[in-house]
């Protein structure tokens, strides 16, 4: 059931980005205003349940909960996930007033329906600029062991990677004292760090604990693939829901296309997708005149092309791939890794020929690609994309 109180606000646009109205109220207030009329156009709706949806208990299948699994996750103890949180979280996600111009949001460059990736291949600033690098996928953040952020990781944490976007020049633009001081004039916002924090007070350190929690609670769990895990005796095995095409696969991205040596690493008993590390998977060879990854933010000439790679859930929804979005599609991942790896001088041990200027080859036949593009799309999770705790809680006028 969602309840309502409406508040109005009078500062600038530019801050606030209109009218506020907040929904939050009794719901004898809800009953006595379902017939009121609609709020002003421009008005910023806030729809949330009287009582907070799940995102601290979800119901995770056995193969994420294992010992492994648990290692994995990066939550730190000063900052686990509750339902508060998280929710207090979502709303800051998707509200477009912590950019400059009330025009840009997080969600506006991770989609729900591209898994919480860009779905360009390059994102757009609030200004209309464009940033260097695709913003990739949010699923799975707190099951990265390293806990480090970005495609260069230059974020130590989760919750130092999630307020640096605000301040960006090119993507958010705005100014975190400025921020502070607009959210605790906002009247949306002191009611829900109070549920968060136990105290109405926003500063800097509740928003970013806040959107760590939300991000931290989009885990993806529910595909055919887990379906199927949860039915066989090992990943190994074949799962009893795949089509052959999916099984075949499977049997190659375990096997001979050798995907799972980087991006099942340690195995986490087939919950996870991850590479342990940033790799140079060798998308250039020219070190000169391309992004040179983490070696650009740690200057050890070695790391020159290494990119940290997103979960491969939902991989189907998160094109163009790469850092670039240089890649469309799916199948031209698989050509890159197939016949075009190019040669590096830092190009990861795993897809060196006998040299590093002989890049190895997978010589994979069309039909093997196929069924290896058949296996990644078992890794879609629709109903995360549904959900609707991960969706945008503002709502405009008559549901427009």
């Amino acid at each position: 059931m969602s309840t309502r109180f409406e508040f109005r606000t009078i500062a600038p646009a530019a801050l606030l980005g209109g009218a506020v109205l907040l929904l939050l109220a009794s719901p004898a207030l809800a009953d006595k205003t379902e017939n009121k009329a609609e709020p002003p156009a421009g008005a910023r709706v806030l729809d949330l349940p009287e009582t907070p949806l799940n995102y601290s208990k979800l119901p995770l299948p056995a193969h994420f909960r294992t010992s492994q699994v648990r290692q994995a996750d990066n939550t730190p103890s000063r900052n686990p996930i509750t339902d508060h949180g998280a929710t207090l979280g979502r709303v800051l996600f998707y509200d477009t007033t912590l950019s400059l111009n009330g025009k840009t949001a997080c969600a506006s460059c991770h989609l729900q329906t591209n898994a919480f990736a860009e779905p360009k291949p390059v994102s757009i600033g609030f200004e209309g600029k464009q940033v260097n690098r695709n913003a990739m996928s949010l699923i799975n953040l707190r099951y990265y062991a390293r806990g480090r952020f970005f495609w260069d990781e230059r974020a130590r944490t989760l919750e130092d990677q999630v307020l640096m976007p605000i301040e960006n020049k090119i993507e958010m633009g705005h100014n975190l004292k400025d921020l502070v001081r607009q959210l605790n004039n906002d009247p949306i916002y002191p009611p829900l760090f109070e549920k968060a924090f136990n105290d109405p007070e926003v500063t800097q350190q509740r928003l970013s604990r806040a959107l760590a929690q939300f991000l931290r609670s989009i885990v993806s769990y529910r595909s055919k693939y887990d379906q199927g895990l949860e039915k066989a005796s090992s990943v190994n095995a074949d799962f009893p829901n795949f089509t052959r095409q999916e099984n075949e696969g499977k049997r190659l991205f375990l096997g001979r296309a050798n995907c799972a040596g980087c991006h099942m690493s340690g195995g986490r008993g087939g919950a996870l997708f991850f590479m342990g590390r940033p790799r140079n998977n060798g998308v250039d060879a020219n070190v000169s005149r391309t992004d040179g990854g983490v070696g650009e933010i740690t200057f050890n000439l070695s790391q020159v092309g290494q990119f940290k790679s997103p979960d491969l859930r939902n991989v189907e929804l998160t094109g163009p791939y790469m850092h670039d979005g240089r890649l469309a599609t799916l199948e031209k991942v698989i050509d890159h890794y197939n016949k075009e790896v190019k040669p590096h001088a830092f190009l990861d041990g795993r897809l060196r020929g006998r040299t590093a200027e002989t890049p190895r080859q997978l010589n994979l036949s069309e039909s093997q690609k196929q069924a290896l593009v058949a296996f990644l799309k078992t890794l879609t999770d629709r109903e995360l994309i549904a959900d609707p705790k991960y969706s945008n809680p503002f709502r405009t006028p008559a549901g427009k």
